[in-house]
């Protein structure tokens, strides 16, 4: 009765009933067993493991004893005690697939991810139609970024089993993860025309949405994210990640607060309100905010444990040695390395760890008291900073941003050099860069194609590619484009990029570091964004309180870059004139 009262899901009448069979015959283990089920359903799961014992000690190799004990402590999170009691099912039956494939689940709970890779394959080895080790696998193989892999084997699940909603959303994440954003969201659709309230699949079809700009079908996504889960605190930052891009940022704050209220320690919407409030001027409650970006996982300081005290600021390091320490992008480090000096006006003996490309560059800077390359072993020093921390730690608002006309120098030897390799100049020279790092973030929408940019061009000018990495993309357009100088690896760092500013007329670079270098040099460079920049160029002006060198280019909508190109010639031909 206990039994049919299990498999009918009454299941506080079967324990009652089952204790009652147990009272008048306490040697049968499948008792045990049984009451151990119905403990589980009921998510009592010290309870069962103590029923699962007892049907152990009875019958020490009954395996789906054994296999259900495993499976409630993988309930408790108790993963390596889970796995002990799957590969003890495993020794009992050699052949219990489910058991390998339980045993990858907790393998992968673990990040033990070749293992459950290799436990999952045992059980399909058994069971080649098992779907869900097929899904599973995939999962594995996608954390352990073999993405083509990861893909085949959701497909194969999928294949197995008709309706597998979760198979098709996580194919999904995987096919975003190789940028397939459209074969991402069809995936997504799938799953959700299977399962229509599948929360995280309208959340993850939101986040391929706006890898594409469809930021309106992006937040439309989320929404429907939101009204399944309103608690969904990371459909609410992400939202408020769209409406942003449309350079809403009013209602961007709003979605972030959300988020925060549902989750008050959720990094991402405090990093994501943080920049919003800076692109939106409002330093004041925009730097603070930022420094939430040190606890994310992608910021390098974070993964960083110094004993020392850090310094924002907020105490006196007169007669004391402080450490300033790139976190970013080197463009990060070249506009705030501005302030080293004001930290030695403190009085402290300044140390700045930086990339290897970047010390011949900044080893001019005034205040510095020694250099140490990122990654050697550093110095003795009592307290430390991130360079970009350095904004707040002076309580930079926007009337008080340190600019200078310029504030670093080329290297007077490499300008030589640089000067003899150009030879005589007959027409003003143009340094072009027209993308950046391919693993930025934003590349898809920062970076052109060298034929659009190039097409635009006008006569009259010496043009000089700044860049010394070409895309293969790009390569065979810069071979047809004689008129376009290119030094490719002579290039070897930014003391070369700044000799070749220094000996241009103009720049004119997408948002990139070597945007930064130029206008610390004072030289006059054009910036083409996009519809939604970068944090540090602000909204709705084609100037910079950063670098008065610099004017921006924004495009009018999202993708717009023809109207950029439009204006940037129209302007070069003013100047050829």
């Amino acid at each position: 009765m206990g039994v049919i009262a299990l498999q009918t899901q009454k299941y506080q009448r079967a324990i009652e009933l089952i204790n009652q069979a147990i009272e008048l015959y306490p040697h049968n283990a499948a008792y045990y067993s049984s009451r151990g089920a119905a403990l589980q359903e009921l998510k009592q799961l010290d309870a069962a493991i103590a029923s699962y014992d007892q049907a152990i000690t009875l019958i020490p190799d009954f395996a789906d004893a054994w296999y259900n004990r495993g499976l409630a402590l993988q309930g408790c999170n108790r993963m390596e005690a889970a796995i002990a009691s799957y590969d003890k099912v495993i020794a009992i039956v050699p052949e219990f697939a489910e058991a390998w494939s339980n045993r990858g689940a907790a393998l992968q709970a673990l990040n033990q991810l070749d293992e459950a890779v290799a436990s999952y394959d045992r059980a399909i080895v058994i069971n080649p139609n098992y779907a869900e080790a097929w899904s599973n696998r995939g999962v594995a193989l996608h954390r352990l970024e073999q993405l083509d892999a990861a893909v085949a084997s959701f497909e194969k699940a999928i294949v197995l089993k008709s309706g597998f909603a979760e198979a098709y959303n996580n194919r999904g994440l995987a096919l975003s993860d190789l940028k397939l954003y459209d074969s991402a969201i069809a995936s997504y659709d799938q799953a959700i025309a299977l399962k229509p309230d599948y929360a995280e699949a309208w959340y993850h079809r939101g986040n391929s949405q706006e890898e594409l700009k469809r930021l309106e079908a992006a937040i439309n996504s989320y929404d429907k994210a939101i009204g399944i889960r309103p608690d969904y605190a990371e459909a609410w930052s992400n939202k408020g990640v769209a409406l942003q891009g449309l350079n809403k940022l009013e209602a961007a704050v709003a979605s972030y607060d959300h988020a925060i209220a549902l989750k008050p320690n959720y990094v991402p919407a405090y990093v994501n309100k943080s920049i919003a409030l800076l692109l939106g001027g409002d330093y004041e409650k925009g730097w603070e905010l930022y420094e939430w970006r040190c606890k994310t996982e992608e910021n390098q300081f974070s993964k960083r444990s110094f004993i020392q005290q850090l310094w924002l600021g907020n105490f006196y390091i007169n007669g004391k040695t402080i450490l300033l320490h790139s976190e970013q992008s080197f463009g990060d480090t070249i506009q705030f390395c501005r302030y080293v000096q004001f930290v030695a006006e403190l009085g402290a003996r300044v140390i700045l760890e930086i990339e290897q490309p970047l010390i011949g560059l900044l080893r001019q800077l005034e205040g510095v008291a020694e250099f140490v390359v990122k990654g050697a072993t550093l110095p003795a020093f009592d307290c430390h900073c991130p360079i970009t921390s350095l904004a707040f730690a002076f309580n930079t608002t926007l009337d008080t941003v340190p600019s200078f006309p310029e504030y670093l120098s080329a290297d007077s030897e490499k300008v030589a050099v640089w000067s003899e390799k150009l030879g005589p100049k007959t027409k003003p020279r143009v340094g072009l860069v027209w993308s950046g790092r391919p693993t930025h973030h934003n590349d898809l929408h920062r970076s052109v194609r060298l034929s659009s940019f190039a097409a635009m061009l006008p006569n009259g000018f010496e043009y000089v590619s700044l860049q010394k990495d070409v895309r293969d993309t790009d390569r065979a357009t810069l071979m047809t484009h004689k008129e376009i100088r290119y030094f490719g690896d002579e290039v070897k760092d930014f003391t070369d990029i700044a000799a070749l500013c220094e000996l241009m007329d103009l720049v004119i670079s997408v948002d990139t570091s070597i945007v930064h270098a130029s206008a610390a040099l004072g030289k006059p460079t054009w910036v083409m964004l996009p519809f939604s920049p970068d944090w540090r160029w602000l909204l709705d002006r084609t100037d910079s309180p950063w670098y008065p060198s610099v004017k921006l280019y924004r495009q009018k909508s999202i993708g717009d870059w023809a109207s950029v190109f439009e204006r940037v010639k129209a302007d070069l031909l003013t100047i050829a004139k």
